[in-house]
């Protein structure tokens, strides 16, 4: 039987995709915008998911039909026959995006009628409906709506082929698996590593590229590690034929790694060095690639090497400030390529092309690539006399004076001024209120005038740290004007606030989609102690875009405090356990603190310990709806004299069933829990949505008590919309 596929892939690697899919056995291959339609049938669609090195998904269309309302989708839905490729007692998960289509713009909202039609048809036949897992289901549909049509698909891949096994997703790494593979497709590797050639990557970080150009030299395919498929628990699944296509991988990955090539990599970095060997015994190479501790100005090759492709990730020099320091590593790079690697290939991506121009080599016709959603060239070389030029450096002093100019020019800019008197004036207005209340972590400055953007933070602790995020800028302002402002920004602060350049630290906060959520920004694993009315934290100001504690809600943290004395307390969506801290402080008998993320129950830990705090004092690593649920129907509910819920304004973790939105959810949200608070006892609720509106109607039965204006403290008293909080009570 043929059926028709659709592999979805990063921009720009449509053609090295659709290649690929033509190599293993794939008709009628046609590119796309981000994938590739091909048709074959089963043994094509297995060995895709098996082999594919640059798909992101493999798709099994199962039909197409118009959607011009909500119904037209759930009836599209119910036509198909749901029996042939899930049992009732199966499990399912919906992805669903819209584009263009004014009757269903929400994704949450679109995935949700998709489930329903398929459980209310499994319900009407068996009296029975599978359930919902977004890990690992036992089918996953994909439902595209692209202006008044739905495109309907099985995801046989099950998530995102970039993921091989072996990467610990704790470490963030600055490209993908798949993109990795695709760089190193591009600059020849594959024929350079028929040829005995070495692959060599001098800032090889944690190690993706090597381990990549290890499963090319190596016949290995990217799929073999990985335990879940699509497939796997679809009803027509045939499994003798996976089973037979798998021992074959293994067959030739078996022969493979008796031939690599030599395989190393350098990084000046230890911890990355650490997490590049992880990785490497994840793949099950151990032995097989080399990583040393080494940097760039040091990087050579050994004589029993034979030449071959170099080929790297390095910085590409984004944040504000590392302009020059990154624009050195380029020159010594081109230097070390100069003086020990002549006759060898190198490729690297880059994100500033003008960076490239720093390394003195000439490329070859640069390639657009997409590192996620920034745009990025592909430089490769012929390392070789004639490629040769003199980059234009400037001396020292030349570099120093060149500097003081642009912050002279842009320091005079009479906006400049008006930011940094703005931060003078925020400073003696603030004085008085932060001496009296020993306030050592406040906001500074927020935006107060609109041609600087940006939230100042000041944190004293054994230093004093400034933490600043810019607003994303609308597109109606020209990017170079807003990066320029940026940048007076900038180099005014450390001035007016007498702290080291060093220790200003810059984020920008997007405006984020339904479906989007924060994610981490890197792993320096920095953290400072800051106090707060006689608690102690921990803060980090690289990894994350929030430092692991909200200053605007101090005044709520100081009220549990106060309030907390002798009392059970529980701590809904605790982030890094800040409020248990403020309630054990104060007196709290007994804890319970809970959230679903492992990375901040484990800096909530370490807040403990920092405060000396043990006993009846509990950390839970729970999805706070399914545990509340539990709880309030249970037949002995836990109870609680006062407690904290601060949920999200919008949630699609991975860990829960379904999205989770404030507005839809809190009714149920605060019965539940109101079920567990004792007869005496307090509910603080507070939610950051800006355009939230209380079901007053549908909570009635409680006393309800808007204190948000209360608990906006001074430094924030500029915007009262930060968060909005109320007080229940039975």
């Amino acid at each position: 039987m043929h059926y028709q596929f659709f592999a979805t892939t990063p921009k720009a690697l449509e053609g090295i995709l659709a290649n690929e899919i033509e190599l293993l056995g794939g008709r009628n291959v046609r590119q796309k915008l981000a994938g590739v339609s091909f048709q074959g049938d089963l043994e094509i669609a297995y060995t895709t998911c098996l082999w594919s090195r640059v798909a992101s998904r493999i798709l099994l269309l199962l039909g197409s039909f118009e959607v011009k309302s909500q119904q037209d989708l759930y009836a599209g839905i119910q036509r198909i026959n749901w029996f042939e490729h899930l049992n009732p007692s199966d499990s399912l998960a919906v992805s669903f995006s819209s584009k263009n289509n004014p009757a269903i713009n929400n994704s949450h909202f679109g995935a949700q009628r998709v489930k329903d039609a398929i459980v209310d048809q499994m319900r009407t036949r068996y009296n029975e409906r599978p359930s919902v897992d977004t890990e690992h289901p036992s089918i996953r549909i994909n439902v595209h709506l692209q202006d008044d049509t739905a495109q309907l698909s099985l995801d046989l891949s099950g998530e995102s082929s970039h993921r091989r096994g072996y990467r610990d997703t704790n470490i963030v790494a600055p490209i993908k698996e798949n993109l990795a593979a695709a760089i190193l497709l591009r600059a020849g590797w594959p024929d350079i590593a028929k040829q005995g050639g070495s692959l060599l990557d001098p800032m090889c970080g944690s190690g993706t590229l090597l381990i990549e150009g290890a499963f090319i030299a190596g016949d290995i395919a990217p799929g073999l590690q990985r335990d879940y498929f699509g497939f796997l628990g679809w009803k027509q699944h045939n499994a003798k034929l996976w089973q037979t296509i798998f021992e074959q991988a293994q067959q030739r990955r078996t022969i493979g790694l008796r031939a690599l090539p030599v395989i190393v990599g350098f990084d000046q970095d230890r911890h990355t060095v650490t997490a590049a060997l992880q990785h490497i015994e994840n793949a099950g190479l151990t032995g097989k690639i080399h990583i040393e501790k080494r940097d760039i100005a040091s990087a050579s090759s050994a004589e029993s090497w034979s030449k071959g492709l170099i080929a790297c990730n390095p910085p590409y020099g984004e944040r504000l400030g590392d302009e020059e320091q990154v624009a050195l590593l380029y020159r010594r790079f081109g230097e070390t390529l100069k003086q020990r690697f002549m006759g060898w290939q190198a490729a690297m991506i880059i994100g500033n092309p003008e960076l490239g121009f720093k390394l003195g080599i000439r490329s070859q016709r640069p390639i657009t690539l997409f590192n996620g959603s920034l745009e990025c060239k592909l430089l490769r070389f012929n390392i070789e006399e004639n490629a040769f030029f003199e980059p234009k450096t400037h001396s020292q002093q030349e570099r120093i004076e060149h500097i003081q100019r642009r912050a002279h020019a842009e320091q005079s800019d009479q906006q400049a001024d008006m930011f940094a008197n703005r931060l003078r004036k925020n400073i003696k207005r603030l004085a008085k209120w932060i001496k009296q209340h020993h306030v050592h972590c406040y906001r500074l400055y927020d935006a107060d005038l609109p041609e600087y953007a940006v939230a100042v933070d000041v944190y004293h602790g054994d230093q004093t740290w400034v933490n600043v995020q810019e607003y994303e800028p609308p597109k109606t302002i020209d990017p170079a004007k807003a990066n320029q402002r940026l940048a007076a920004a900038m180099a005014v602060l450390p001035q007016v606030l007498d702290v080291p350049t060093k220790n200003i630290y810059l984020k920008i906060r997007r405006k984020q989609k339904n479906t989007d959520q924060y994610e981490k920004q890197g792993d320096s694993r920095h953290f400072h102690i800051i106090e707060e009315n006689g608690c102690k934290f921990w803060v980090n100001f690289e990894d994350y875009l929030d430092t692991g504690l909200f200053l605007d809600h101090r005044p709520l943290r100081l009220l549990i405090q106060q309030q907390a004395k002798d009392k059970r307390f529980l701590n809904l969506f605790a982030y890094t356990g800040s409020a248990t801290i403020h309630a054990v402080n104060g007196g709290a008998i007994s804890s319970v603190t809970i959230d679903m993320s492992n990375t901040y129950l484990a800096w909530a830990q370490r807040n403990f310990v920092l405060n000396g705090i043990r006993g009846n004092h509990t950390l839970v690593r729970a999805n706070c709806l399914e545990w509340l649920s539990h709880q309030a129907h249970a037949h002995q509910k836990a109870q609680f004299d006062l407690i904290f819920l601060d949920p999200p304004t919008f949630s699609n973790s991975k860990k829960m069933d379904e999205a989770f939105d404030i507005q839809t959810e809190h009714v149920a949200l605060i019965r539940d829990t109101m079920a567990l608070l004792s007869s005496e006892g307090i509910l603080y609720f507070s939610t950051n949505f800006r355009r939230f509106k209380m079901n007053h109607e549908a909570l009635s039965k409680y006393c309800i008590e808007d204190i948000s204006k209360k608990m906006i403290p001074e430094d924030f008293a500029r915007n009262d919309r930060i968060h909005y909080c109320w007080k229940f009570t039975h």
